[in-house]
């Protein structure tokens, strides 16, 4: 009788494929602007108690993140963001997830000083892919300027993971939500159509070297552009993530009771997105995004309906949308440049009887 030698588990051999264990990943897994805007509708300005006037940015005032000032100098600011992975390699996912989540503290102009993670993770995935995950977040964090300090995690059939991360800013110098002007040109940091790249790729319809390039770009840091922002004075920005343009680009618009106008021919777009959207492709988060703008969305003559998606499409990782005078555009443009900082000029803010957007 011929002993057989005994084989391996396929499934031990087998790669770790984390976006087969998720039905959706990056800020497309974020719940609707208008589903959270109801949930949130009891706290904040309409709750039983007022914040306390050293929280300059909570919930009465939504942001980016919440800012609470400790003296005329200091304000603290705090922020957590997570979200299933969008890509397979675990390294990966802990950048992309860090680049978000840190993102929220350079749209409010502020330095990192410190992150926690937020995981959830299933029980039997291997050793190697969570201390990937944790090792591409932390250096994130310390390209950001701070240290990952700790964190918690739990058991989770679906993975998830980010970070809790607290930074620092002088309060006079916040980039809010609220301070666009009419007159102001708006001016993007990032291409558009993460969303879509990414569920291309779900479908098979996303080439590798256009979803290299996206993946590049999430897990870039807004540093840089942020730095040049407070340096130059401009009081209006955000990140452009879960909500896309349009979404984000409303929540600026009624924060300062103003008009956005996006020029949807000025609109950078990712290698790849624009022929994706034209071909279909669209996220479930972009639904939400487009209920939620609908109402106070007027569209121009001609718009080419795969760019109306590409302004509906969630960003995860996405850049900075700010507003900013005209005679401070060119020395803005020149340090951004400098900085080595891609940005394009998307459109303009308007007066208007009701804030709102408009593609045109």
């Amino acid at each position: 009788m011929i002993a057989l030698m005994p084989t391996l588990d396929a499934a031990i051999l087998a790669p770790i494929r984390l976006t087969e264990l998720t039905d959706c990943g990056g800020c497309a897994a974020k719940l609707g602007a208008d589903l959270l805007a109801d949930a949130l509708s009891g706290l904040g300005a309409g709750g039983s108690e007022p914040e306390p006037a050293e929280l300059i940015a909570g919930l009465a005032r939504a942001d980016d993140a919440a800012a609470y000032r400790i003296s005329d100098e200091l304000a603290i600011i705090g922020t957590l963001d997570f979200f299933p992975p969008l890509v397979d390699d675990a390294r990966t996912f802990g950048e992309i997830a860090a680049a978000n989540a840190l993102s929220d503290v350079f749209a409010m102009g502020g330095r990192v000083l410190f992150a926690l993670s937020i995981a959830a993770f299933p029980e039997d995935l291997p050793r190697d892919t969570l201390a990937a995950v944790f090792d591409g977040a932390a250096s994130k964090v310390r390209e950001a300027g701070g240290t990952l300090a700790g964190g918690h995690t739990i058991r989770d059939p679906e993975p998830k993971y980010g970070l809790a991360v607290i930074g620092a800013a002088h309060p006079d110098k916040l980039l809010r939500k609220g301070g666009a002007r009419p007159g102001d040109i708006l001016l993007l940091t990032k291409r558009l159509g993460t969303g879509l790249l990414v569920s291309g790729q779900r479908q098979g319809r996303t080439s590798a070297a256009d979803l290299a390039t996206a993946v590049d770009q999430m897990r870039a840091l807004n540093r840089a552009a942020s730095e040049v922002l407070v340096a130059h004075g401009i009081a209006a920005a955000t990140d452009v993530t879960g909500f896309g343009l349009l979404g984000h680009g409303l929540e600026m618009a009624r924060g300062s009771g103003t008009r956005f106008v996006f020029e949807a021919g000025m609109l950078p777009a990712l290698g790849g997105a624009v022929a994706l959207a034209a071909a279909g492709v669209e996220t479930d988060g972009a639904a939400h995004n487009r209920r939620f703008v609908l109402p106070s969305l007027s569209l121009g003559d001609g718009v080419a309906p795969e760019l109306v998606t590409l302004a509906h499409d969630p960003q995860t990782s996405g850049g900075l949308l700010a507003a900013i005078a005209p005679d401070r555009l060119a020395s803005v443009r020149a340090d951004l440049i400098e900085r080595a900082v891609e940005h394009w000029i998307v459109g303009r803010v308007e007066d208007a009887d009701q804030p709102g957007v408009r593609l045109e």
